[in-house]
């Protein structure tokens, strides 16, 4: 059994406010014996429709800025893995990387920032970063208009799950992208969400999550924001579609013990990962992870 603890909150506009409350929450987890400790989309801050993107990328910051090393320092004290989230700042130096999403003409390129999630284990290292890779434009949104797209996929990490996948948020709406997790051997994934209120998209929240999961034969886990104008409902959905935990609009962390043997006794009785016709289909990627 896997200690696992999600957490919802309400970020407001005010970085600091929100690392102090994810400080406590890491704090929190750990006495309740949690090993990995999972935060929403947006963690950093919330950034409404009125903020530019020159005031967005002011408190935007490097992976080896204060957010981050703060966040490290916890995973180090409380012996937790933390997945995170922050606004990252562009450099010359990731620049690379960068892929401008469609409809992003009116983007401002002298203030780039990316949608980032980062996993840092137990010793406070930070073992991996992921981009994200499918910006909102959708629904009347234009995350375009703020931030730039990712190009490269999340390689799984070793974690107490095992091997395990991130994703953020928009990427559920794309399958291809939690396959090729699954198929490089993710038990769980992780998909720190901002999902955001509206018609249908709470039903739409629920399908997508149980979707994966099913298809994938793996936990996912799937912390939110609550409040501002996001729906919450954070969501752990077990291999087979069941939903073990809903969080529903409250804010804070809950501890859900997930049994690793689930993933192995689901995927032998629904074999879907093996029963794909890879003679007829293939997926392949042009960025390696």
């Amino acid at each position: 059994m896997v200690e696992v603890a999600i957490v919802q909150m309400k970020s407001s506009v005010n970085k600091d406010e929100n690392l102090k409350f994810s400080l406590e929450q890491i704090r929190e987890a750990r006495k309740k014996k949690a090993q990995i400790i999972c935060f929403p989309e947006f963690q950093m801050a919330f950034s409404p429709s009125s903020q530019s993107t020159k005031e967005l990328f002011s408190i935007s910051e490097l992976v080896d800025g204060d957010f981050i090393t703060e966040l490290r320092k916890s995973a180090k004290e409380n012996d937790i893995h933390v997945i995170g989230t922050i606004y990252e700042r562009s450099t010359a130096d990731s620049d690379e990387f960068a892929k401008p999403s469609d409809n992003n003409d009116s983007f401002d390129n002298q203030y780039c920032v990316y949608d980032t999630a980062v996993f840092i284990n137990n010793s406070g290292t930070l073992v991996s970063c992921y981009r994200k890779l499918h910006l909102y434009n959708a629904l009347g949104f234009q995350e375009s208009k703020k931030l730039l797209a990712g190009n490269k996929l999340f390689s799984p990490v070793d974690s107490p799950l095992g091997k395990l996948g991130v994703l953020v948020c928009y990427d559920l709406r794309f399958p291809e992208l939690s396959r090729l997790l699954a198929i490089e051997g993710s038990n769980a994934l992780v998909a720190p969400s901002g999902w955001v209120q509206g018609t249908m998209k709470e039903d739409h929240w629920l399908t997508m999550c149980k979707a994966r999961s099913i298809e994938n034969g793996v936990y996912l886990i799937a912390p939110n924001q609550v409040g501002n104008i996001f729906c919450g409902h954070s969501l752990i959905v077990d291999p087979f579609g069941i939903v073990i935990l809903d969080m529903g609009t409250r804010e804070g962390v809950e501890i859900i013990d997930l049994d690793l043997g689930r993933i192995d006794l689901v995927r032998n009785d629904l074999p879907l990962l093996k029963n794909r016709r890879a003679d007829l289909y293939n997926l392949r990627q042009i960025n390696v992870f």
